[in-house]
């Protein structure tokens, strides 16, 4: 029965559309693109309430954060169109997130230069400092995409690994306010386009290994022209290049790190734009999914040695309900109908569904974004960076999407387009009015988002990273919330961040679960405090921890501080035992 179900699902549409001609989509495809559809200009048929409100941080835009593609060069490369990404961290361990953007860089002469890194110290509630030259993150290497935040050495500090074009960049956290460039020390000799990034121990040794997806093999010598569809020189597809190879880095407890590619199970070619790394089949090993553009998605499946499956395929998770590859970019983990397994939720190009897979159990998994409403939404979205959190703390996840074309002259959407707030009612993703005001109802070449209770209130923000704009930090706003504690895990078997952990809050009458995961959003990093919110009538009896590798403990309330401050919320550091 498996098998049949699998055939009708995945097989049998692959056999149809091999009888149809399917034109690709997929970032900076705006040369190969069908006109609009009917189906594109479908709105929502249902708006929801405006039961989140969010405030801009005037500290932020004061001190102008930009992301630089370089696009003032006039080149119109594929280089120009990926953008930047954002990191919520607290790298000095004063209890306050700070922010860390990569700078990007320009074109010029046939070369790329990268432009600076820069860390935000928040010293108080919504108070930023630019520390970046103190700080020693202004060292410049290569033109810049990506942050991933993690704890490699497990000294307690948080590291930074930065992509880009031309290699890698790890600072490591000297604990002092400080960071030092260990690229080369550590053995990350990387030279490949990179993206997305993200930290997870593979190999349940109790260190951080990376995972690094690379994009195509764009170069000055292999920058060919291209048209859209209106004959107007743009942006060339992805389809026009070939994928570069994605790397494991494996780490070897000593400080260093050992390149890994087949021999580990990854597959070739894969023009990768997002990793997430999950325990989706909870069996103790971490995960692995990646976002490719125009090509099907991986989803490797650990076999608890450091060693993979790819089985994104048979486990449905490839392709769309039309057995197309997407051009696939941000990624989420969300518990979408709350049944304490872990969906997965992937942000898509113009004339394609953001993609919601639910998981049905045993590495199954159900494509359901048109009965969630998603094809609601219409079609002319870019999606990029994508978040997924309790934004109105009513008890599920909601979702946000930070949208912009990939290409400069689009003949479908706009350049520029509105970010999106999706609330969770009742089994559909629901757009949410915003007032004229409202940064989503404004429009912005959008790619990396992060979040986080960054100012300590208690409700979740978001950070969005936006191409020749300033990033824009969100507070949110809810006026009544209920009860809610946040969960932080430190490893000492495990790797310090705990990456891979199942978290389940039991109460006295129902269990709410969560994850710690790496990689979520797009080419960004947030931290790992897992937020439930607390039904008035119920109490915390116990929280239990499964953490990376099977071991399981579980802690009662009598021996945790669950007493909530004025703001109705409380904050839970578990340890490790050893």
């Amino acid at each position: 029965m498996p098998y049949l179900h699998l055939f009708k699902k995945w097989i049998l549409p692959l056999i149809l559309v091999s009888m149809v001609i399917v034109l690709g989509c997929g970032g900076g495809d705006s040369q190969n693109q069908p006109s609009s559809s009917t189906d594109s200009q479908i709105k929502s048929d249902r708006l929801a309430e405006e039961t989140v409100t969010f405030r801009a941080s005037e500290e932020i835009a004061q001190l102008n954060i930009i992301f630089k593609n370089g696009e003032e060069a006039g080149e119109l490369s594929i280089v120009e169109s990926l953008g930047g990404g954002v990191g919520v961290f607290d790298y000095d361990q004063d209890g306050w997130l700070d922010l860390i953007f990569p700078g990007g860089g320009k074109l010029s002469e046939s070369t790329l230069a990268g432009l600076p890194t820069r860390i935000l110290r928040q010293s108080a509630p919504e108070k930023f400092t630019d520390v970046s030259h103190v700080a020693g993150t202004e060292i410049v290497r290569n033109y810049t995409h990506g942050i991933a935040n993690g704890d490699y050495n497990n000294d307690g500090f948080t590291d930074v690994l930065i992509t880009g074009y031309g290699g890698l960049q790890l600072l490591t956290n000297n604990g002092d306010g400080s960071f030092s460039d260990v690229t080369e020390q550590v053995g990350l000799d990387d030279r490949s386009w990179s993206t997305s990034a993200a930290w997870g121990d593979f190999n349940n040794d109790g260190f951080l290994d990376i995972y690094i997806t690379h994009y195509v093999d764009w170069s000055f010598d292999n920058n060919p022209i291209c048209f859209n569809q209106d004959g107007q020189r743009d942006v060339c597809a992805p389809k026009v290049f070939t994928g570069l190879d994605d790397v494991v880095y494996l780490n070897s407890g000593d400080g260093t790190f050992a390149a890994k590619r087949a021999s580990v199970g990854l597959s070739p070619e894969g023009k990768g734009l997002g990793v997430l790394l999950a325990d989706w089949d909870e069996d103790g090993d971490l995960d692995i999914y990646v976002a490719n553009d125009t090509v099907p998605n991986f989803y490797y499946s650990n076999n608890g040695r450091a060693t993979f499956t790819e089985k994104a395929l048979i486990s449905g998770l490839a392709i769309d309900d039309m057995a197309n590859p997407n051009g696939s970019m941000g990624l989420a983990v969300i518990d979408f109908d709350r049944d304490h397994r872990a969906d997965l939720f992937v942000t898509n190009y113009e004339e394609e569904l953001s993609a919601l897979y639910r998981n049905m159990g045993d590495e199954n998994f159900g494509y359901e974004s048109r009965q969630a409403g998603l094809n609601r939404l219409g079609k002319l979205f870019v999606g990029f960076g994508c978040v997924a959190g309790d934004f109105d703390l009513d008890g599920d996840h909601d979702i946000v999407i930070s949208n912009g074309h990939a290409v400069r002259y689009p003949t479908n959407g706009d350049l520029e387009q509105e970010p999106l707030l999706l609330i969770n009612e009742e089994g559909r993703l629901n757009r949410m009015k915003t007032a004229p005001s409202s940064y989503f109802a404004q429009t912005h070449r959008g790619r990396g988002l992060a979040m986080g209770d960054i100012n300590r209130d208690g409700q979740l923000d978001l950070v969005f990273a936006n191409i020749l704009e300033p990033a824009v930090l969100l507070y949110g706003e809810v006026q009544q919330p209920q009860k809610r504690v946040f969960v932080t895990l430190v490893g000492r078997k495990v790797n310090r961040d705990a990456i891979g952990a199942r978290v389940c809050v039991r109460l006295k009458t129902s269990e709410l679960v969560g994850w710690t995961t790496s990689g979520i959003g797009y080419l960004s990093s947030s931290p790992n405090e897992l937020m439930y919110v607390i039904p008035d009538e119920e109490v915390i009896k116990e929280i239990e921890v499964m953490w990376p590798g099977g071991d399981v403990s579980t802690v009662s309330s009598d021996y945790l501080d669950l007493r909530m401050n004025n703001q109705e919320f409380c904050r839970v550091r578990i340890v490790q035992n050893r």
